[in-house]
């Protein structure tokens, strides 16, 4: 028995990696060769960056064959102008390594118009020092040309992917928020879950978010109180008085100004850059969108005819015979009632709050930047940024799609593809 015992074939571990000049059919012709000999598969990766190939496979198999496999491998890599290299692995290392299968996953997303060498290096000092391991960095974004292009349309983003658990996460997000800052770049720390990668509600602010200004500004200027709404305005941000009492004060100000001054404004609005790109890509990809403002419903309601948002909650003014009467209509939309709505078409979507996301600007933003499973301040002063985990300020509101893992290579400018 124990003779039988002696004999039997001992089991190797192998890592197997294979560079050169890619081709159709290499992995293919490789990948023959391991079934010829039943060898085991037990991890594989590929990346090809520029027609360079990088091909690793870590294979279980007998030793009575590993020595004819390795010779079969060697030929046919010489054949197909690759080399083929092999490293013996312990067991003890490879179940080390599966051991290390519940640890925490990371996706790191770094975002700007140009991204150089000193970016990748500062974030991945950061990555090191924080004892984590990067398993895959990737472009999101799609071939840089050589021909100098205009910087108002350039976009870079690199994704890496890291394992393990940061030694201390709060540092690890201050130092990401440092770099952004000094860089010009956005950098975005995720916990790689399952509800990041099945997120399916978008909330966005809409004044200063989705469009470029502020209506009730705009309407102020109109109806010829500008300086006195931005005075109340002011007030209101020095946290003299609330976003309620501010609001109605401003709102009464614009009694007797015409309705027809309001088409006109929203057939003016400065849409954000992006914005066309993005919504044609989360209809397309089956997300819900809301608008969640403390503008006005009117203007709301044509953003989502333009773009097909899907819910509009913000404020209602008060028109009687074709003029504005001072007064709005029901509840006020501030930042608490902002994070309501979002939880509540949350309900209503049959999503967990962890499938949501929020977007604006301004600190009545914060509450559902805060209750989002990812709370996003895009272009926001620096207070906002501080408050909220994730931050855009470097591209248009595009840039979402790269914090959801989206590749240019995976969708046309218009998103059709």
């Amino acid at each position: 028995m124990s003779l039988l015992k002696s004999q039997q074939p001992k089991v190797e571990l192998i890592m197997i990696n294979i560079t050169g000049y890619d081709r159709p059919g290499v992995t293919a012709a490789l990948s023959e060769i391991l079934a010829t000999y039943d060898a085991q598969i037990l991890d594989i990766g590929q990346a090809d960056i520029h027609h360079n190939l990088t091909l690793g496979l870590l294979i279980k198999t007998d030793s009575s064959v590993s020595g004819d496999i390795m010779k079969d491998l060697l030929f046919k890599g010489y054949e197909m102008n690759v080399k083929v290299r092999f490293s013996p692995v312990e067991e003890s290392d490879y179940n080390e390594w599966v051991g290390m299968q519940g640890k925490n996953r990371w996706i790191i997303t770094i975002l700007g118009r140009k991204l150089t060498a000193r970016h990748i290096a500062l974030v991945s000092k950061v990555i090191a020092d924080q004892k984590l391991n990067i398993d895959g960095i990737q472009r999101l974004t799609g071939r840089m040309p050589l021909a100098a292009q205009e910087k108002s349309l350039r976009k870079s983003c690199v994704e890496f992917s890291v394992r393990g658990n940061p030694t201390d996460h709060s540092e690890m997000q201050q130092r990401f928020m440092q770099i952004a800052a000094q860089e010009d770049v956005d950098i975005s720390l995720q916990e790689d879950t399952m509800y990041r990668r099945c997120r399916r509600l978008v909330c966005f602010d809409m004044d200063s978010t989705l469009i470029g200004t502020e209506v009730i500004d705009e309407l102020a200027e109109r109806a010829g109180v500008g300086d006195q709404v931005r005075a109340i305005t002011e007030r209101a941000m020095r946290g003299e008085i609330d976003f309620c009492e501010s609001f109605t004060e401003r709102v009464a100000l614009l009694k007797g100004l015409d309705e027809s001054v309001m088409r006109d404004i929203a057939e003016n609005l400065p849409i954000t850059e992006g914005v066309d790109r993005m919504m044609t890509v989360l209809k397309r990809t089956g997300y819900k969108t809301a608008i969640l403002s403390g503008g006005f419903t009117y203007f709301g309601n044509y953003l989502k005819q333009k773009f097909g948002f899907d819910y509009v909650y913000a404020n209602d003014l008060e028109i009687v015979d074709g003029k504005l009467t001072g007064r709005y209509v029901g509840e006020i939309v501030d930042g608490k009632r902002k994070a309501e709505l979002l939880r509540l078409i949350a309900q209503v979507e049959n999503l967990n709050i962890k499938q949501t996301i929020a977007v604006g600007d301004g600190a009545n933003d914060l509450p559902m930047l805060a209750a989002a499973g990812l709370g996003i301040a895009f272009h926001a002063k620096p207070k906002v940024k501080a408050n909220a985990d994730q931050s855009l300020s470097t591209i248009g509101l595009d840039g979402l799609l790269y914090f959801l893992g989206f590749k240019d290579s995976f969708i046309s400018e218009d998103g059709q593809r």
